[in-house]
């Protein structure tokens, strides 16, 4: 009876491990409906009501959340900011996954030397700091949001390819899989209708987790001037832009740093959450 009694409260309790994804989901809903949530376009300037502390209201603006140094918005900038950390975050986890994912899964099951030049190549990244490597990437290639996402899937992918490797070398000795290359089957049908099936759980906890640590990236780029640049918003320039006011004008700096520390925290919340799904040693 208490076991009977017990399971819906931990039902509950598992549901409740979910709310950072409420809030994940929110930005994200908030990111692509921008143009039509947003009460203001994001660069209009009006140099006469700068620096406006929030709920300030006058005939023809209404600053829920206050005015940046040039009058704009910031309500609408924090709006259409949170698009370009979402897109950037999700792009590059999205091709250094894939990069990484397929380089480990190579690497793990052919063995030889493609494991040694893949694993020696994933070595020599890790050894580089990231931040670094993002940092002298970007001011040989020029900021720009495409740079950025290529910037970070270069930094980021060994992660993806130490996991897929360590996942693959116990997948490959498996029954099924020796007796697929024996009747026949190619390397490439062995991999993505084999193996990959096996270890995306493993790959998927890692994109999770990464997420958040690629919407920071995005914001320290940006915040040193080597991301997105102005007038396009940004989480990381306004916060480099605000540091200037921050004794006269708090809401500048502390409004988007705040939303960005919300974001990485519910980010990484979820992450938590999907490993222990995922992993049975944390069931």
């Amino acid at each position: 009876m208490s076991a009977v009694a017990a399971s819906p409260a931990r039902r509950k309790r598992q549901l409740w491990r979910w709310w950072p994804l409420a809030i994940v989901a929110a930005v994200a809903l908030a990111a692509i409906l921008a143009p039509w949530l947003a009460p203001y376009d994001p660069n209009a300037q009006n140099l006469a009501g700068r620096l406006k502390p929030p709920g300030t209201v006058s005939r023809s603006f209404h600053y829920w959340l206050g005015s940046d140094e040039l009058g704009r918005d910031l309500l609408s900038r924090i709006i259409h900011g949170a698009r370009v950390s979402l897109i950037v975050a999700f792009a590059s986890v999205i091709l250094s996954g894939t990069v990484g994912t397929t380089l480990g899964m190579i690497a793990g099951y052919r063995r030889g030397w493609i494991e040694v030049a893949v694993m020696r190549v994933v070595d020599v990244f890790l050894s580089i700091p990231a931040v670094l490597l993002a940092i002298i990437t970007v001011a040989v290639l020029g900021p720009s949001l495409v740079n950025v996402v290529l910037v970070l899937a270069l930094t980021r992918w060994p992660r993806y390819a130490r996991v897929a490797y360590s996942q693959t070398l116990s997948i490959a000795t498996m029954p099924y899989v020796r007796l697929a290359a024996l009747m026949g089957a190619g390397a490439p049908r062995v991999l993505f209708r084999h193996l990959l099936p096996n270890i995306i759980g493993a790959v998927s906890v890692v994109a999770t987790l990464e997420f958040g640590l690629m919407v920071l990236f995005e914001a320290g780029l940006s915040f040193l001037g080597l991301g997105v640049q102005p007038p396009t918003a940004s989480w990381g320039a306004m916060l480099s832009t605000g540091r200037n006011y921050v004794a006269t004008a708090w809401w500048v700096a502390t409004l988007p740093g705040l939303c960005l520390f919300v974001l990485v925290l519910a980010v990484n919340l979820t992450g938590d959450a999907v490993r222990d799904r995922l992993d049975p040693r944390f069931r």
